[in-house]
Formats: C-alpha cells, structure tokens, sequence
C-alpha cells in the first residue's frame, strides 16, 4: 500500500487535525512548520485537544514558529496531564535556535512552573527537561540555581541527578553559558 498523503491546499486547521494520524503527522507538521507564524493560532488551539499526539504536535510546531502571543499557552502546557506534551513544551521554551527577541520567555513567567516540574513531576524526563529551562536562569536567579543543585544530589533518578549537575553551579553547561564579563569602555 503507498504511502497516504495529505491533499494540497488543506488549511492550517486541517492539517492540526491530521496531526493526530499516525500515517499523515509527520508532513502535517512539515506543512505546518512551513506555514510559519500562520500555523501559530491553530497549533496553539491544538494544546487543548483530546488527542494526545495533535497537542505533542502541536507544541512541535510552536517550537518552530512561537510568537509573543502563543508563550501563554506553551506555558499552560506545562500542566497537561500527559508527560509527552508537558515534555515538548519544556523543550518548546528552552530550545534557543527559533527563539530570540520577544520570543524569549521571561522568567517571571517560565521559572515558577519550570521549578515545580523540576522538584515535584512523577515523570523522570519530564524533570529532566525542567534541567534545560531552569539552567536558563542558573546565572541569574538564586532560586534557580539552588533547586538544580538539590536535583543534582537527591532526585531519584540518576539520569535526572545527572542533567542537574551539568546546569548547577559548576557544572559545564553552567561554567560554559557564563555571561562574559564587560569590557570597559
């Protein structure tokens, strides 16, 4: 049997719906990636979806295109009850290659959930994930720092003790991302 694809012209709505298809996700979400900031309102309807895979996708499809107005709702992904999405939104807000500018979430608004993930998720991966965010402010805020050093030497899980070491006070992400002194004029 060939391989099903989508038909051309489908709007931005359909294709988050064919997200959910197993057979069709991946160039849904090609298609919607292409679309960039058009895809933005759809894909941030799609985090309320019942189907699991359309709101994983969906925040795939956030990483790439995110504006200001779409960082309310990667946020409120936070607390889906499914680790795979609360894990993609993680990745949504730590990943730096598509974000600059406006894009950049502020701490105000990542850092408290950020924590919580990262002290209290049943979900090794999902704190795992929490590591990335958090460690975005290890240089700047005190309490960021403190919880990836008590992650790093009493979470259960050594994948997680791990990543926490990297990103805590001494660890080589944290030494690498150091902010670079200023020079004087």
């Amino acid at each position: 049997m060939p391989f099903a694809r989508l038909a051309p012209g489908l709007t931005a709505e359909q294709l988050v719906a064919a997200l959910g298809d197993p057979h069709r996700s991946s160039e849904a979400l090609w298609r919607l990636i292409a679309l960039g900031p058009d895809a933005a309102v759809p894909a941030r309807d799609g985090l309320s979806h019942p189907d699991l895979r359309v709101r994983v996708n969906c925040c795939k499809v956030l990483d790439h295109v995110m504006g200001q107005d779409d960082l309310a709702a990667v946020i409120g992904a936070l607390a889906d009850p499914e680790p795979e999405v609360r894990w993609n939104a993680l990745h949504a807000l730590a990943c730096d290659r598509c974000k600059a500018g406006e894009c950049r979430p502020s701490a105000a608004a990542v850092l408290p959930p950020a924590l919580a993930l990262l002290t209290a998720d049943p979900s090794p991966r999902v704190r795992a994930g929490a590591c990335e965010v958090v460690g975005a402010w290890a240089h700047s805020r005190r309490e960021a720092a403190a919880a990836l050093q008590v992650s790093a030497g009493t979470d259960p899980s050594p994948a997680v003790r791990k990543k926490a070491s990297w990103y805590a006070p001494g660890g080589p992400i944290f030494r690498r991302t150091r902010p670079k002194p200023q020079r004087p004029r």
